[in-house]
């Protein structure tokens, strides 16, 4: 079970359901409650950050994106807006309340950076 996995495939950013009538339409509920539910336990990832991973050959196993994802849930409950999330060897920053991830970057280029405009780190092991 060593797949790896391409963003988005796991996660999705967003799904309609498929109908095949009208009829079906009008018995789906009105409140977009659940959708919005659904969407906070998704981590999405910007062009920027989509471009920068593969720039820098950084590729994330689905365990990783889970650890990643319940470290923004702790970062929202504390009230964060922008984290830096460093992850082994990758850092992201990430713009809590949309949940997406705005840039990405392993050990070579985290080493070497200041991080501004972000007011939470969460390092995880």
């Amino acid at each position: 079970m060593n797949e790896r996995m391409k963003i988005g495939h796991l996660f999705p950013l967003k799904s309609t359901p498929l109908l095949p009538n009208k009829a079906q339409e009008s018995r789906l509920p009105k409140s977009t409650e659940f959708q919005d539910m659904l969407d906070a336990k998704v981590l999405k990832f910007s062009h920027h950050a989509e471009v920068r991973m593969q720039q820098r050959g950084i590729q994330l196993q689905p365990e990783s994106l889970t650890k990643i994802i319940n470290a923004v849930e702790e970062a929202a409950s504390k009230g964060a807006q922008d984290s830096l999330i460093v992850y082994r060897d990758i850092a992201m920053i990430v713009n809590v309340p949309s949940r997406t991830v705005v840039t990405a970057m392993d050990g070579g280029q985290m080493r070497s950076n200041v991080f501004t405009q972000i007011d939470s780190a969460i390092i995880l092991s």
